[in-house]
């Protein structure tokens, strides 16, 4: 009788979390943020400039993360092709560190979102969320493979997740004297949240194309759609 290691288990769900958090990304993105940021702005056209000038930053900052990361392995020996092995830890610090950033990006969006608005606040938490917990179990699971313990893995992936209270507490304080530059900085938020959920996450489920996982994959779409939905509409009611 085969087991099923809690990692492997943990992975078999990815693909589902993953699809309830592109709808929740896209979701916060175009039912919130970018109203918000058109009923605010002083100039729509401004606007979607920076919304437009987002999607651009985080595409070459990916690249640059890419180029940084096939640099990095193909200078590297890889012994025998085909072999499963550890790497020293090399491929688990990478992976804390870049995660270290992104959470403290994502700290920054949540503490602007919550400056412009409760609820909106609230929508934008929730959906970042919901697309960190696929993406942490993902890095736990590289972590193992990259030769750390379980206890190990699972602290440093805490760590790398108060870089989001540090960034959050860091644009708190720093946002108050910015705040006519508010819309702008949303919009920012905006193009981040839509650039990861069409450029990271939907290519990884165009992968799985069977008809029962796609249309598990639109119905957790949709559901994460909805729930944003159904919480601006329980916000709105109060």
């Amino acid at each position: 009788m085969t087991m099923i290691t809690p990692s492997l288990a943990a992975g078999r769900r990815i693909p589902t979390l993953v699809s309830f958090a592109v709808g929740a990304l896209l979701g916060a993105a175009f039912l919130d943020l970018l109203p918000h940021v058109f009923e605010t702005s002083k100039s729509p056209a401004r606007a979607a400039a920076f919304i437009l000038l987002g999607i651009l930053v985080f595409f070459v900052l990916e690249k640059l993360m890419l180029w940084r990361h096939h640099h990095h392995h193909d200078g590297e020996e890889t012994g025998h092709p085909g072999v499963d092995h550890h790497d020293q830890g090399r491929s688990g610090w990478m992976i804390i560190i870049g995660d270290g950033f992104h959470n403290f990006t994502d700290g920054v969006i949540i503490a602007t979102a919550f400056l412009a608005d409760l609820r909106l606040g609230v929508v934008t938490a929730i959906a970042i969320v919901a697309h960190e917990i696929p993406s942490e179990i993902g890095d736990f699971l590289v972590l193992l493979h990259s030769g750390f313990s379980r206890a190990r893995a699972l602290f440093w992936n805490a760590m790398s997740g108060l870089a989001s209270v540090a960034g959050a507490l860091l644009a708190y304080f720093a946002l108050h004297s910015v705040t006519e530059l508010l819309p702008e900085i949303l919009a920012f938020a905006a193009a981040s949240m839509i650039y990861v959920a069409v450029a990271d996450l939907i290519p990884g489920l165009h992968k799985r194309t069977a008809i029962r996982e796609t249309l598990a994959q639109v119905t957790f779409i949709a559901l994460g759609i909805g729930s944003i939905w159904a919480i601006n509409a329980i916000l709105a009611g109060h």
